[in-house]
């Protein structure tokens, strides 16, 4: 899915440069006629105080956003940077702004003690936008579909979901796993008796925004489900322009949108009538460095490097590394320091920080056997301190993280060489060189993924390692019987006092930057409190588009 993901970043790319090129006729065309109306033709509502209030928004979001098959569960649509709230369609369970679970379509849920079964009671008074009442039927059927069909999220431990009465359902598990929870809050549940191929195009929810639009490559456009179960949405109205950064921001400058995604680069630059936002993430950046000597497989790949597989020398970059001096050299002051692919969640092990400390760095790399030699590089039995650290073409951010690093780590004597590469080859040379990566979500599996030994593999999926001791603690967490006691168990994964994948453990990885989201919003608009945001600057914005409200 990362591959997809990031192989759409130069397709996107092209069509936001026929935007923009296209001149501000086209982005007025958009906005005036086709999507939500200009400020005179606005939707609007009397307000608290008597006055009349817009109740409408456009929202620009980057072109990796929009889902290329569609509103679609089965096809991602809910998951990566589709993350969102139930708008579409409803979900069984959300997230709260701390992170644990909440209800949406759910009232009661309960595991067996083996973890293989989850019951879970839902509404009875939900129906979706055609009329038809939905029930434990098509939750059986959303699951079921997805288990056999999902091109995106793994269902390989979901044996059956099966309707035990109409506000009743039944998830029978081949193995427990206690974070299901997790993933009953992206799956979107879709009709039984509505579901053909054309779904993803005009799809049929019961969440709080109708699908009224959808112009491919350009914009789509949502309005309130007057049937919505819940509270009535404020903002009646949402339209989603999709462009690359240097149209949204002439997007903004233009005033013919509302709120409109920005980078970092542009944090310096001023928008007359909007401010700039920035909201915290869990979307980070960082490097994994393989720990195991270069070798050659069975297969005939190679992996493995011979100088990061040194754990002293994997300690040392994580020492060597000024965080905060990072965050304001590339990303202009909007971020924050990463520790893990996971800061902050429930199951973050507060054991994972590090502070910067060049001349512990230097110490353990002198104890290693690294000696600096006449051109300040340090060698060690003619072998130079030295790695390339790859990175993705056409992305600014990790490029100048990638620099950054460079600079920091020549100060303690490791020579780094920068790199672009396409994804067609960064998965293969990631498993023996370092690679910038980007991850971050709302689930514990992200953990799991990075860290865990992949299936029927020697070493983790992602970069080669291997701890039984890890393994084991992951194992032990998903099969937990209670969500709550899980995330104890993840914790000890990272460190348990001897033993995980933080500084004075193995550490595989070494984690930089959280990245903040900004965001162009336009005066008189109040955007309500966001959670943190997971990796991908999409749909987590408009999460709780509905509680927006204008100025009255």
């Amino acid at each position: 899915m990362r591959r997809k993901e990031e192989g759409r970043r130069a397709r996107g790319k092209a069509r936001s440069r026929a935007l923009l090129m296209a001149g501000g006729m086209l982005l007025l065309g958009l906005v005036g006629c086709q999507a939500a109306p200009s400020s005179t033709e606005s939707s609007v509502g009397e307000g608290e105080g008597g006055g009349r209030v817009r109740e409408d928004v456009v929202v620009v979001m980057g072109t990796t956003s929009e889902p290329e098959v569609g509103f679609d569960s089965v096809y991602g649509w809910g998951a990566g940077e589709h993350v969102h709230e139930p708008l579409i369609q409803s979900t069984l369970t959300v997230t709260n702004t701390d992170l644990t679970i909440a209800y949406d379509l759910a009232t009661d849920m309960q595991v067996s003690e083996d973890g293989l079964l989850w019951t879970v009671d839902l509404r009875n008074d939900v129906h979706f936008t055609d009329g038809e009442t939905l029930t434990a039927t098509d939750v059986a059927f959303t699951y079921n579909l997805l288990r056999d069909s999902s091109s995106v999220n793994d269902f390989t431990m979901l044996q059956e979901a099966r309707a035990v009465d109409e506000d009743t359902v039944e998830f029978v598990m081949k193995r427990p796993y206690s974070i299901w929870p997790y993933t009953m809050a992206v799956v979107g549940i879709v009709p039984e008796h509505a579901y053909d191929a054309d779904y993803g195009s005009h799809p049929i929810g019961s969440g709080r925004y109708v699908l009224k639009q959808w112009d491919k490559g350009q914009q789509v456009i949502l309005e309130a489900n007057p049937d919505y179960y819940g509270e009535a949405p404020k903002m009646k109205r949402v339209t989603v322009l999709f462009m690359e950064e240097d149209a949204a921001f002439a997007a903004a400058k233009s005033g013919q949108v509302d709120v409109s995604y920005t980078a970092a680069s542009y944090a310096d630059q001023s928008v007359n009538g909007f401010s700039l936002q920035a909201f915290e993430t869990v979307d980070n950046r960082g490097f994994n460095l393989p720990a195991v000597p270069a070798q050659e497989l069975a297969d005939g790949s190679q992996i493995g490097n011979d100088f990061t597989a040194d754990v002293q020398v994997r300690r040392a970059i994580n020492l060597a590394i000024n965080r905060e001096e990072m965050i304001q050299n590339v990303l202009n002051g909007y971020g924050s320091p990463a520790y893990s692919v996971c800061d902050k969640m429930p199951w973050y092990n507060e054991a994972a920080k590090t502070e910067y400390h060049p001349n512990e760095a230097a110490a353990l790399l002198e104890e290693a056997g690294w000696q600096l030699g006449d051109d300040g590089i340090r060698q060690k039995e003619g072998r130079r301190a030295a790695f390339t650290l790859l990175y993705s073409l056409n992305d600014s951010v990790r490029q100048a993280l990638a620099e950054d690093t460079k600079n920091q780590l020549r100060e303690v004597g490791i020579e780094v060489t920068t790199e672009g590469v396409g994804w067609d080859t960064a998965y293969d040379r990631a498993q023996r060189e370092p690679l910038m990566w980007g991850w971050g979500a709302h689930s514990p599996m992200e953990l799991y993924n990075i860290y865990h030994t992949a299936p029927n593999q020697e070493y983790a999926l992602y970069s080669p390692y291997r701890s039984e001791t890890v393994d084991n603690y992951m194992d032990e967490a998903l099969a937990s019987s209670s969500l709550e006691a899980s995330y104890e168990l993840w914790k000890k994964a990272q460190w348990d006092g001897e033993s995980g994948i933080t500084q004075q453990g193995d550490l595989p990885w070494i984690w930089l930057v959280n990245i903040d989201h900004l965001y162009w919003v336009k005066d008189g608009l109040h955007l309500a409190e966001q959670k943190l945001h997971p990796h991908g600057h999409g749909w987590s914005i408009v999460n709780n588009v509905d509680q927006w409200s204008w100025e009255d």
